[in-house]
This record gives C-alpha cells, structure tokens and sequence, in this order.
C-alpha cells in the first residue's frame, strides 16, 4: 500500500506561532507518512523542516502559475495549509483547490475579521470550498464562522500543542517574578501587565520578546516608577527554557488564538492569568488552571496578581492542575493524532465542490 502524501503549505515569510506549531507537527507526524513542506520563504520552509531533515522541501515564487505547475506535479492525497490570518495563502488554496484528486485541509491560526471587502470575498469563497476548516479552539471556530458567514459548525477545532519538557521546580526567592512571553506590540497589552506592576508591591515583571513598543513601554515604566521591577529581556530562540524563573506567567492579550506560550506554561506547572479573548478561556478554567481577567482590565489583572502573591499554596495547585489538563489535551502528540485522523477522515468523504480554474498554458 502506498504511503500517504501530505503537502504543507505556508505562505508566511516569518516564524511566529502559526509556524512553530506546523514545525511541531512536522517533526511528530509519522514516519508512514510521506510529507512535503512547501512555502514562499526558504527561510521559513527550512525551519518548519527542520525536525523532519529528510523530508522534501520545495521554495515557490509568489505566482499562481508555479503554485499550480508544483501541485500538479506532486499530485499528493491532502494539501495542509496552515495560515498565519484568514486571508493568507491565496494562491496556494486557488491552486490546491484546482486538482480534482486531492483533498484540501485549510488550518487558521488567528480568528481575524478583514474589512476590505475583496479579502472578506476571497476569504469566505475559498473557505467554503476546502474538505476541512480547522480553527485552533472552539472560540476561534465560531469566530470564523461568524466573520465569514460560514455556517455553525463547519469549522473544527484543533487546539495547539508543543512538546512536554518536563515540569520545572518553582523559584525560591521571596519576590515573586511574573513573566510574560510575546513580541512587544498592542495586541499582547504589555502595557496592561506595566499598569497593573505599579498597583502591586514585591513583585518584578520579566518581559520576553521584542518588537516595535519597546521603546513605549519603556516609558510607560518609567513614568509609574516601575523601570526598577521591569525587565523587557528581548527575543529568545527558546522562551521554555526561561519558564523556571517565573512563579506565575501573565498572558493580558487583546487578541488571540491558542497561544503556544500559554501551553508551554501550564506545562511546566506554572499558573497562568490570561485574558477572555480567543481560546484562552477553553485551557485557562478559572480557579482550576489558572485565573482569567478581562482584557484591558488593569484593576483585574493587578488583583489576581496580589491573589497569587499572598498565596504560594495556590500558585502551586493551579500549576499542578495547568499541567494536567495540558498533558491530557495540549500536548504536540495529542494535536497530531488529531490531525493524522483528519486527513484520513476526508481522504473517505466525498469531495467538496471544486474550483474551476482554467489550467496554465505550459
């Protein structure tokens, strides 16, 4: 019997969390599986590789034509494309949804809305014609139904997972270190956490990431009183191996989808306060595996700081429970049994309507 064929396709020309996790899934799918990673970055489609050194790998030019030609060629059995918004990876779905013998499984990683009205068209027309929409979180699946008119239900969820590294020991100083893990710009709401630090006394703030707030950010601590507490530690290849220095990890996001960080956290048996946006709420259970706020909610926040502060008892169970519920559903493996179930599952259902796009001349 032959082997399954399984393209993975991005677009993206940055490694963010959407890519991580594809790596993830690259490295752990099984070795029965026959895989090729596809992209417009070499860059990119190198590190999605990486845990797969042996699998193909093939570099595009953003042109519909070399999308089509490449598909064709390699006539695989499913066509995974992992996208980083809801409008990315046009050309690789046009493409993919014009071969008749191929099964396409379209992955959104951020439940975004567009209002530009051909994004919103071309989003909605090419969703309703994959064989299988996966959000990464029941919010972010209703979300994209919503946005995009797509009919309840049609949308699943499969939440992100990373590898289990083990369950890190808590800190032992007295100052209890909150950290926080993403690239400095408004959607992650450092400014939120700064607030919040000026309301609460003997604790300290180590910021992981880097992006264009820095210098905003800075200011902002630095106009509370709070520079002294508050370190923006930059970008790290590896933000897990920071996580033994936290007591507590704060996740105050204006938006997301189902963020790696926060898995890696409750991994690690760390407690984490995260906001009631995308698919926090479905790991974060608040009192069980951490506490929840609402976004922009700086009061909120420096409450369940002071809560967790007073009460290393309570930073510890809720670790202990994080870690848990993350080992049960949260997990790399976890995520690509689901996603191996998947492609088999459509590979037996008949086919969704297919794109009639007109074949280039070669």
């Amino acid at each position: 019997m032959n082997s399954l064929q399984v393209v993975i396709y991005t677009d993206s020309t940055g490694i963010g969390g959407a890519e991580i996790s594809l790596a993830h899934l690259v490295a752990t799918a099984s070795s029965e599986i026959d895989l090729t990673i596809v992209g417009v970055s070499e860059s990119v489609v190198n590190t999605i590789a990486k845990g797969r050194p042996h699998s193909n790998q093939i570099v595009l030019p953003e042109k519909l034509f070399s999308h089509f030609t490449t598909f064709r060629n390699l006539q695989p059995d499913i066509i995974h494309v992992n996208l980083c918004t809801p409008w990315a990876c046009s050309l690789g779905l046009i493409a993919a949804l014009s071969l008749p013998n191929t099964r396409v499984v379209r992955v959104d990683q951020l439940p975004l809305r567009t209002t530009d009205a051909i994004e919103l068209w071309r989003t909605r027309f090419l969703s309703l014609r994959v064989d299988a929409h996966v959000a990464v979180g029941e919010a972010s699946a209703r979300r994209m139904e919503d946005f995009y008119a797509l009919g309840r239900n049609s949308v699943i969820s499969i939440p992100n997972g990373v590898p289990d590294l083990g369950e890190n020991p808590l800190p032992t100083q007295e100052t209890m270190t909150i950290g926080s893990i993403g690239r400095l710009d408004a959607m992650k709401a450092h400014d939120i956490l700064i607030r919040a630090i000026a309301q609460v006394e003997q604790v300290r703030v180590i910021i992981l990431g880097e992006g264009d707030q820095r210098q905003s950010l800075e200011q902002l601590a630095a106009e509370l009183g709070v520079s002294d507490r508050i370190k923006l530690h930059g970008w790290v290849e590896n933000p897990r191996d920071h996580l033994a220095e936290f007591d507590v990890v704060a996740m105050p996001s204006r938006s997301e989808g189902f963020p790696l960080a926060m898995v890696e956290a409750m991994l690690a048996g760390r407690p984490v306060i995260a906001t009631r946006v995308g698919g926090m709420p479905e790991a974060i259970i608040d009192g069980e595996t951490g506490l929840l706020i609402e976004k922009n909610d700086v009061n909120g926040l420096a409450i369940a700081l002071r809560r967790l502060r007073d009460n290393p008892p309570l930073r510890t169970a809720l670790g202990q429970r994080a870690r848990k519920m993350a080992l049960d559903q949260f997990t790399v493996d976890v995520m690509t049994a689901q996603y191996e179930q998947l492609w088999q599952k459509v590979l037996n259902e008949e086919r969704s309507p297919r794109l009639k796009v007109p074949r280039p001349q070669d």
